[in-house]
């Protein structure tokens, strides 16, 4: 783990010193060429936005990279890829810069710019790039030395299990794959790996299997034709696990396109990873959830300071309400919001909200209607716990009862929850397990199909479902 982090370190080193040296580069070209100054090594340095420009660009272009996914799984990347998204993000910060910084600049003719613009691209792509590939280099290095591995279980016990680990272990050095143990699912003969690996139990014991190694980054499922009914079940069941899963394909799934290639040599598979969007999507959704969450509670705090004062006059009982909930991975978490029920609403256990239902006080009817009561999560949302739009969090003993009736329920902890969702749009709140089970649905259906643009048009249906006073 510390190689991983000190990789990135030197990765933003290594871009702060490319766009300084790109943009120290742009400067000379520009006192020479354009403005046909004298050339000295130290031209740029009698000019005082010089050193302002020094400063703030190379922060500007790791702010940029970091927005872009850039330093996140750097030993996973693949050169290639690397080399596409350095010429794709070099181009867009230098049309920032451009038209930014630049585009007032002196020029003798219209020409000048577009000679400036492209003497800055080729300078921060070709530099950049360089640090880049030498830190891959070493990247890969470290993976074939064994500096650095994942930490694998191996789903599957019969023959094409043991191909799977044979190949992959004649490779290691490739992947940087250390299997840990399998899971044996069928009862036959294990060869090579019972010789070589643990067995570290069944398919029911998966769930504990991945609590006591939370170590464990990549799941490898090999199992046969005839196993294919146990596919689903144990998807579901590792589903709320910040692992990558990974399914060896049999004809149909290539034929589908559904197979992925990661490297030419060795097997392609089916692969779900634990983050269903781009990095830069998730980055923008945090930043946004932030911002986002900052404001609203700044614009709502004279609704807030009114709520706070009515429910106290209430019954003089606390304001806030707190409970825990399931968050992502099924991380238990404590969610904030405005109490609108009397204070023994729950002495008999956990309930559901009915209509009409007597343990909500007058004032919690009120801001239930409008939502109000749902102001404070956006805290949760703040501290990192939530989004502004995910599943619903539930509480574990409704969780469960879910999950009894529909194992795929565990498919929503691979995301944040949200304060609203699609879910709470089409369906609305529920007041029974069965009603939690068909919304569900519409959960499912966000989390495959996560993007800003579907967060937006969640979050503009959810604006007019408070102004017309949907909530119950």
């Amino acid at each position: 783990m510390k190689e991983r982090k000190r990789i990135i370190g030197w990765y933003v080193v290594s871009d702060i010193i490319a766009a300084a040296i790109s943009w120290y580069g742009l400067f000379l070209f520009r006192k020479t060429i354009i403005e046909q100054k004298s050339f000295t090594f130290w031209l740029p340095f009698t000019d005082h936005n010089f050193f302002i420009a020094m400063l703030v660009v190379p922060v500007v272009w790791v702010l940029f990279h970091y927005l872009t996914g850039t330093y996140t799984d750097l030993y996973k990347k693949s050169r290639l890829q690397e080399l596409a998204k350095t010429l794709l993000v070099s181009f867009a910060g230098v049309v920032v810069l451009f038209f930014s910084l630049l585009l007032d600049d002196y020029i003798r003719r219209f020409t000048d710019y577009y000679l400036t613009f492209f003497v800055l691209f080729f300078l921060q792509f070709a530099f950049t790039l360089s640090g880049r590939m030498l830190l891959l280099s070493i990247v890969k290095s470290n993976i074939r030395k064994g500096k650095v591995s994942f930490d694998t279980l191996l789903i599957g016990s019969s023959h094409r299990a043991n191909e799977l680990y044979e190949e992959f272990t004649s490779k290691s050095s490739e992947f940087g794959l250390r299997f840990v143990g399998f899971v044996e699912l069928n009862g036959q003969s294990h060869n090579k790996l019972t010789a070589e690996l643990p067995e570290l139990g069944k398919l029911n014991d998966l769930e504990n299997i991945l609590l006591q190694k939370p170590e464990i980054e990549e799941v490898m499922i090999a199992i046969e034709s005839s196993e294919h009914h146990l596919l689903n079940q144990i998807i579901n069941r590792i589903a709320d696990k910040n692992v990558t899963i990974r399914i060896i394909p049999d004809m149909y799934d290539i034929l589908s396109g559904t197979v992925k290639m990661n490297h030419v040599i060795g097997e392609a598979f089916i692969e779900i990873p634990p983050v269903l969007i781009s990095e830069w999507e998730r980055i923008s959704k945090r930043w946004f959830d932030v911002l986002a969450s900052a404001f609203a509670l700044l614009v709502t705090l004279p609704v807030t300071l009114y709520v706070m004062l009515r429910i106290k006059l209430t019954d003089g009982g606390p304001v806030f309400y707190t409970q825990e909930r399931l968050g992502q991975y099924a991380r238990p978490f404590y969610i904030y919001k405005f109490r609108s029920m009397y204070t023994n609403a729950e002495d008999h256990g956990p309930q559901l909200t009915t209509e009409n239902d007597p343990r909500i006080t007058p004032i919690g009817r009120f801001i239930r209607k409008y939502r109000i009561d749902e102001l404070p999560q956006f805290w949760n949302v703040i501290k990192g716990e939530m989004s502004i739009v995910g599943p619903r969090a539930e509480r574990k003993y409704f969780a469960d009862k879910i999950s009894a009736v529909a194992p795929h329920y565990r498919h929503i902890f691979r995301v944040q929850p949200g304060i609203t969702s699609l879910g709470m749009v089409k369906y609305g709140y529920a007041s029974a397990v069965e009603e939690m089970v068909k919304r569900l649905k519409y959960d499912i259906i966000y989390i495959e199909n996560m993007s800003m643009i579907t967060d937006f048009k969640i979050m503009i249906y959810t604006v007019l479902t408070v102004i017309k006073g949907r909530g119950k």
